[in-house]
């Protein structure tokens, strides 16, 4: 399905097929999988006397999920501009 919002065939026609390359998509993907998996693997130092493997925790899960929706754009992939 299109997100084409004219009928003017002279414009570009943006869909979530052609939004970046495949080398694009797949680095975009690594970066966040890596940050997502740093997020899991610092929970296994945490114990009760050294609460900063949680404060990592925190602070990478928040960059796996913010990155990708606010300064890469993708949060609004299925919508026209």
């Amino acid at each position: 399905m299109s997100s084409k919002t004219t009928a003017n065939s002279t414009t570009k026609v943006q869909t979530p097929e052609n939004e970046n390359n495949l080398v694009t998509s797949i680095g975009l993907f690594v970066v966040m999988i890596a940050l997502f998996l740093g997020a899991v693997y610092s929970l296994s130092f945490l114990t009760l006397d050294n609460p900063w493997p949680m404060a990592v925790c925190l602070g990478l899960f928040f960059l796996a999920y913010w990155i990708p929706q606010t300064i890469t754009g993708r949060s609004d992939s299925a919508g026209g501009k």
